[in-house]
């Protein structure tokens, strides 16, 4: 009887083929199939769910750096879509160990079956650390991912098509991601034991526009006495202008800024005309730089983690922030009268900016995600401020 060597290699069942013709073979896990996407590494240790369900990765594969991924399985709480029943976020995943069994109370699926109801393409039992250093030294990457798991592929055709594949550039991805209908929402945050609670007070009400929007956001807003009514991507001035609101928020989302730009920027501009507190975050930041004036550039590697250091030149202090963006602001671009107020201290790169003497400011970072882990939430209070300001009432403390 032949034995198998103890150092045989599985067939590969999952393939990760780049733009460039490299082909990277594993172990499949999630859905089949086969999907192309730009691929970057997300830095963070925990939050995996979170991550895997943000609209803003929609058209992306995420490498995690931790090697360690499913240990606290799959819950219907730890979502970051709109709609939990709308498979928008991330197309395909790569770690490095096999998934993890869960072991935590608030498990109720094992992270494999929750990828397969996802539709999310798996990849296992690779290197992510050398994957990582190529995505950092020779930038975001074009690929196709694929799993069968009988392992038959056809690797000529699946470079072709990694290497056809237009990339994100110019890609409007908000319009894929964003709400259909009007919604209001009153969710608050999660407590221990309790779950998540109900907004039990009604001081403001705020319009988010919808380009990606994350639940968490809301949440925050909800927490602070706000309504939130969401509206379409697509949105006019006078659409948002017609539910009467106090503040306006420009949410995170998907894709190249410029693309989006091309419907929604004519309307951000309309909605500045007017006095009323604006608020925006990651693409909702770029998309109001775009309507003052300033442009958006692609990023080499993008900035995707939990651990990202930003300086706010307007209390002094360096937060440690959620970042997931692969375009960013010129900040050279910035218009007269419009300054920056963040910047990354990890590449110098802008991350926030106001509008002189307007109730108008944004940043490029995530402060509802809590890394910090609440480095960042007072800039929900420095925008329920704006709203008290302007009905003249006293100020909250944003520390």
């Amino acid at each position: 009887m032949t034995k198998t060597p103890a150092w045989t290699i599985s067939k590969p069942t999952a393939l990760l083929v780049l733009a460039d013709g490299t082909v990277i073979e594993g172990q499949g896990c999630g859905a089949e199939g086969i999907a192309e996407a730009e691929i970057c590494f997300n830095t963070a240790i925990t939050g995996y769910q979170e991550i895997l369900t943000d609209p803003s990765y929609a058209g992306q594969i995420v490498t995690f750096t931790f090697p360690h991924i499913g240990n606290i399985g799959a819950n219907p709480e730890d979502m970051e879509t709109l709609d939990a029943e709308v498979k928008s976020g991330v197309v395909g995943a790569v770690f490095k160990a096999n998934i993890t069994d869960p072991s935590n109370y608030r498990s109720v699926s094992h992270l494999n079956e929750w990828l397969k109801s996802r539709n999310i393409i798996s990849l296992c039992g690779i290197d992510t650390r050398a994957l990582t250093s190529l995505i950092r030294e020779s930038g975001l990457a074009n690929a196709v991912i694929a799993h069968n798991k009988d392992g038959n592929f056809d690797i000529p055709a699946l470079k072709a098509q990694a290497a056809s594949w237009h990339g994100l550039e110019g890609l409007d991805l908000a319009k894929e991601v964003t709400t259909s209908t009007t919604i209001t929402w009153d969710d608050t945050s999660w407590e221990w034991d309790e779950g998540y609670g109900k907004r039990n007070e009604d001081a403001f009400h705020v319009v988010a526009i919808d380009f990606g929007i994350k639940r968490n956001i809301l949440r925050l807003l909800a927490d602070l006495g706000c309504r939130v009514t969401i509206v379409p991507a697509s949105s006019s001035a006078d659409e948002v202008l017609a539910h009467k609101p106090d503040g306006i928020f420009l949410s995170n989302g998907p894709g190249d800024p410029a693309a989006t730009g091309k419907y929604a920027v004519a309307a951000i501009q309309g909605l500045l005309a007017t006095d009323i507190p604006i608020f925006g975050i990651c693409l909702g930041h770029q998309m109001l730089a775009l309507a003052l004036g300033a442009k958006t550039l692609k990023m080499h590697q993008g900035h995707h983690g939990a651990n990202h250091p930003v300086k706010d030149y307007t209390t002094g202090k360096v937060e440690i922030v959620s970042m997931n963006h692969g375009f960013a602001v010129d900040g050279k671009s910035l218009p007269e009268g419009v300054e920056e107020t963040h910047v990354s201290l990890f590449d110098g790169t802008n991350c926030g900016l106001a509008v002189t003497g307007r109730p108008v400011f944004s940043v490029q970072h995530h402060p509802e995600a809590s890394p910090g882990p609440q480095d960042s939430h007072y800039l929900f209070k420095r925008f329920v401020n704006l709203m008290r300001e302007r009905k003249g009432e006293e100020a909250l403390a944003e520390s």
